[in-house]
C-alpha cells in the first residue's frame, strides 16, 4: 500500500467510525474544501510578502492544521468520487503544458486566453 492509499484509507476508518458518510456528500466535501481554503486565506489576507514570510515562520502548526484539512477533505472526495488524484493531477499537468507552452508562459503571469 502506498502512502496515498495508506492515508485515504486512514481518512475513511475515521470518518466510517464515527458514522459521518451520512454527512459527506460531496457537495458538502466541496463546501469544506473551499471553507477550509479560506481559512487558509485568513492567514495571508491583507499582508505583504515579508508579512506573510514572518506569519509562516511565526505560526508554522497553524499553517499545517489548515493544509491537512484541505488534504483531508481534498481526499476524502475523490475518494468517494473514485478519482485517482495522481492520475487526475497527470492529466491536468498535461493540459496545463499545452495551454502555458513554456515559450510563451516563461515568466509570464498572463491567463493562457492572453498568451
Amino acid at each position: 500500500m502506498d502512502r496515498l492509499e495508506e492515508i485515504t484509507a486512514a481518512i475513511r476508518r475515521f470518518r466510517d467510525e464515527r458514522d459521518w458518510m451520512q454527512f459527506h456528500h460531496p457537495k458538502e466535501l466541496a463546501a469544506a474544501l473551499s471553507i477550509e481554503a479560506a481559512e487558509l486565506l485568513e492567514h495571508f489576507l491583507w499582508k505583504t510578502p515579508e508579512e506573510c514570510t514572518a506569519r509562516i515562520a511565526k505560526n508554522p502548526d497553524d499553517i499545517r492544521d489548515e493544509l491537512a484539512d484541505i488534504a483531508i477533505y481534498l481526499f476524502e472526495l475523490a475518494d468517494i468520487l473514485d478519482v485517482d488524484l495522481i492520475d487526475a493531477m497527470k492529466a491536468k499537468m498535461a493540459k496545463n503544458a499545452r495551454k502555458y507552452p513554456i515559450e510563451k508562459a516563461k515568466g509570464s503571469h498572463k491567463k493562457y486566453t492572453e498568451l
